[in-house]
């Protein structure tokens, strides 16, 4: 798949796809290409192949396909890396358990001072304090152990009941073994702090304020909540937090400006959290929007906005707001995979189609039915021969089904230009770069949303390179007519 494609070329299309949102189209075509059993591009080392696999995987978040990978995959290089996320990623979401349960991919061939830590912990957490022991010895005698830890697991394994208090913070699997030994455990973290400490202080609910005075550390986690190394929840939860007397709240709207910034946004949102008329509630929602946007946060509110306008009945919301609310209402374009409704009066949308989406469909069942809507319809005098229709039938006749001499895909293929860039890697069996081509092309797009003449491009391409796993899915989401 690969053998023809160029290690620079590759590194470059990989760079521009890792900067673009993948629809679920287009990450699928992407796994099952990049995931494939093939040699690396040329010019490239397979170390440096699966380094960029291992890094698309973690970049993304890929734990499911981290296991498979693993399961499929005894030994290859930066093993330990994805071992060491998927552990991190469960530590950081606070469920040590699954974290534990990591380490049966661990192969006696990884030889990691991280690792082998964790599973002495592991055994200290499911209270087999024996076996931990004896690893912990093994772990020593190797050299790979050091004081911080040495002290740490001492006092766990109840060799010592000396606990220094001492937080460590280079590695969460330190941070959290100090978060488990530290009593009344406190950190507050900063700019600093590692993305996946921010993490784990938030799933194990470790970021509290005692003191709402203490307006410089909020404004510090309101920008930590900005930049989503911070749950923007917590945010008004510190909000809900702030004392303020009855004709303060009464008068909200009309004061907020005469306090600090942080202090005014968390005024207007109990105003708003205390108002029961909707068009308050709103004019304050908006409010807010504009005092977050003031201090650089905006990134902090959108969701919170979106989900909250989200909420009212549109029939409830004041004729003067509607077309604000809708502004600020943040809706995603996802594949419509509801039931599929057959039109036969259009070949695309017809019943033919039960050759791709029905794997019991025969093609001797398909062939009966694309002769059945076909007669229909020539019927149709004014019927439009469509860039869709050409992808279907091209796909059928490559696949054994009888099309009628009448129907001359090759004219009819004329009006609709595929870029020669593209049938070139064709011709130079350049059909891994190829596809990452077409990936691109489709972008954060779900196909249905493509336009016809890009369907029956992509399809066509797919067509010529015998790639029909790919091509069915593309057929599969861009052609039926759902519910």
């Amino acid at each position: 798949m690969w053998q023809q494609t160029d290690a620079t070329e590759f590194k470059k299309i990989m760079k521009r796809i890792n900067k673009i949102n993948l629809s679920s189209t287009a990450e699928s075509i992407l796994v099952n290409t990049l995931f494939s059993n093939s040699f690396a591009p040329k010019n490239i080392s397979e170390e440096e192949f699966v380094n960029i696999k291992v890094n698309w995987l973690i970049n993304n978040n890929k734990e499911k396909l981290i296991e498979n990978f693993l399961e499929k995959n005894q030994n290859f290089f930066n093993k330990k890396k994805l071992i060491q996320y998927l552990v991190d990623s469960n530590i950081s979401s606070a469920n040590l358990q699954d974290g534990c349960e990591k380490i049966n991919f661990i192969s006696k061939e990884i030889k990691d001072s991280y690792l082998e830590k964790f599973k002495i912990y592991c055994l200290i957490f499911t209270d087999k304090k024996g076996e931990a022991n004896l690893l912990y010895d093994i772990l020593k005698e190797q050299g790979k152990s050091d004081k911080f830890f040495d002290d740490k697991i001492s006092y766990l394994l109840g060799i010592s009941d000396k606990n220094d208090g001492k937080i460590k913070e280079d590695t969460l699997l330190n941070f959290y073994i100090s978060s488990v030994t530290v009593k009344d455990f406190k950190y507050e973290p900063n700019k600093n702090t590692k993305e996946i400490i921010w993490k784990y202080l938030n799933s194990a609910n470790l970021i509290k304020i005692d003191n709402v005075e203490d307006k410089q550390k909020i404004k510090e986690l309101e920008i930590a909540a900005n930049e989503n190394r911070l749950k923007k929840e917590k945010i008004f939860e510190i909000y809900q937090s702030f004392s303020f007397d009855l004709q303060t709240l009464l008068n909200a709207e009309r004061i907020y400006v005469n306090y600090e910034n942080t202090e005014s946004r968390a005024l207007i949102y109990q105003k708003y959290l205390l108002s029961d008329n909707i068009e308050n509630q709103i004019e304050y929602l908006l409010l807010l929007k504009d005092l977050f946007k003031k201090d650089n946060l905006s990134n902090l509110y959108r969701d919170f906005l979106s989900n909250k306008l989200k909420e009212y009945d549109q029939r409830d919301i004041p004729k003067n707001l509607a077309k604000v609310v809708k502004k600020n209402i943040i809706t995603k374009k996802k594949m419509n995979q509801g039931k599929i409704k057959y039109d036969d009066k259009i070949l695309h949308r017809s019943r033919v189609l039960k050759f791709y989406l029905d794997k019991n469909h025969t093609p001797e069942k398909t062939q009966k039915d694309f002769n059945n809507v076909y007669k229909k319809i020539k019927r149709n005098k004014n019927y439009f021969f469509s860039a869709k229709d050409l992808a279907l039938v091209e796909s059928l006749s490559i696949d054994g089904i009888s099309i009628p001499k009448e129907i001359k895909t090759d004219q009819i293929s004329k009006k609709y230009s595929i870029p020669q860039n593209l049938l070139g890697l064709i011709d130079n069996k350049n059909t891994g770069f190829l596809v990452l081509k077409i990936v691109e092309i489709i972008g954060e797009d779900e196909v249905n949303n493509l336009d016809s003449e890009t369907i029956y491009f992509i399809t066509s391409l797919l067509n010529r390179s015998g790639l029909k796993k790919f091509r069915n899915k593309i057929i599969t989401s861009a052609l039926p007519l759902r519910a």
